[in-house]
């Protein structure tokens, strides 16, 4: 199965050795994820840092073995081009046009725990990180 991981599932997996992460690092299933999602997590760094209490180069060290363990593959922005026009169409939120601009490109769901991504519009199928945990993909 092919999944576009949003930035508050890989957080998630950096803040704690959880399912998860381990679902990331174990399933066998290829992941994707837009280059802006580095953006994303220099974001929110200090959150991760106050959770984890790890210094910002030990996060590094750790996104950097989820996203080679977990065999993530980066897309740049410019492979998404074609896709930014219906992506921004369907997106409720301009943070999550990217991440939907990918799963058009590969014609494929978005894992993410965001909510108003759901239930605000039925173009891409969302997954929860309850519904992969539970095999309800």
């Amino acid at each position: 199965m092919e999944l576009v991981l949003d930035a508050n599932v890989l957080i998630s997996a950096l803040i704690k050795d959880s399912h998860v992460r381990h679902f990331i690092l174990l399933s066998g299933h290829s992941f994707y994820v837009p280059e802006f999602i580095f953006e994303e997590i220099k974001e929110h760094i200090n959150e991760i840092k106050d959770k984890t209490m790890l210094h910002e180069n030990q996060i590094i060290e750790i996104l950097d073995q989820i996203m080679v363990l977990g065999n993530i593959k980066i897309i740049p922005l410019d492979d998404l081009k074609d896709f930014r026009e219906s992506a921004e169409n369907i997106s409720p939120d301009i943070d999550d046009i990217h991440y939907v601009a990918l799963a058009l490109k590969l014609k494929c769901a978005i894992w993410s725990n965001d909510k108003e991504l759901k239930q605000k519009q039925n173009i891409i199928k969302i997954y929860t990180s309850e519904e992969i945990l539970k095999g309800k993909y």
